[in-house]
């Protein structure tokens, strides 16, 4: 990141999937990718950029899939959101190894090993430059932490909401299944809903939609995604109103 260039926004949400964790590995998390996240993110906030983060759960346990397997939802959903707690805590050692200062503040309370979530407790250390990792989703079954996410990104005022994956950016059709699958440099949020593109759950669609946050969706894998992001790049996808 050039320290001449002006970041693209004073504060941001950047929404990890629990997936992105796992590197190369089927289960768990990767200790290379962890840190190389975290190393982009203290390089981020170096530059003043205020950062929140929302992460998943899918690396460990993921509620649906639970539920889909014979569980009780409600129970696989609170399993889920412990399990973006353990990925919170992992990432908040990662930074703090980056000499970042990180609080991880949880939806569920968990007060032996992280904060109860509180927006105005969440906003301050944000405003003093020190990482904000927002844990167990929103605290209730049935949402996912995309919606999650974009609840956050709306309550601290975020200016740019940013979706890490391991697809760049938004595509009509599936790339994986689809060789003719185009990418979309820049689309809308009713786009994505009318075409039930692939990017989040509509609800948190609508969230972001409703209250004027626009997302962009990118290829966190690539190098240095983050920063080139913050940077102004236009890499994968900008979702607007």
């Amino acid at each position: 990141m050039s320290a001449s260039t002006k970041p693209v926004a004073r504060r941001v949400l950047l929404k990890l999937s629990g997936e992105a964790l796992m590197g190369g590995l089927k289960y768990g998390i990767d200790p290379d990718v962890i840190s190389r996240i975290a190393g982009e993110v203290a390089q981020v906030a170096s530059r003043g950029v205020e950062v929140a983060i929302v992460i998943g759960g899918g690396n460990i346990f993921r509620g649906a899939g639970l539920a889909r397997a014979g569980m009780d939802r409600v129970t696989g959903d609170h399993m889920g959101m412990l399990a973006t707690v353990i990925n919170s805590l992992a990432l908040q050692d990662a930074l703090e190894r980056h000499e970042v200062f990180a609080r991880v503040m949880s939806a569920l309370a968990i007060n032996d090993v992280c904060e109860d979530y509180i927006r105005r407790r969440a906003v301050r250390p944000l405003e003093k430059g020190r990482v904000v990792v927002l844990a167990a989703g929103t605290g209730n079954p049935f949402f996912t932490t995309d919606t999650a996410a974009s609840l956050r990104a709306i309550e601290i005022g975020a200016d740019l909401m940013l979706k890490a994956t391991k697809v760049n950016g938004v595509f009509t059709k599936d790339p994986k299944l689809h060789d003719d699958a185009e990418q979309l440099p820049e689309v809308t949020f009713d786009r994505v809903l009318a075409d039930r593109l692939n990017v989040m759950d509509a609800t948190a669609i609508v969230m972001c939609r409703d209250n004027e946050v626009p997302l962009r969706v990118f290829d966190m894998t690539e190098a240095d995604a983050l920063t080139r992001v913050i940077d102004g790049e236009p890499l994968g996808t900008l979702v607007k109103a």
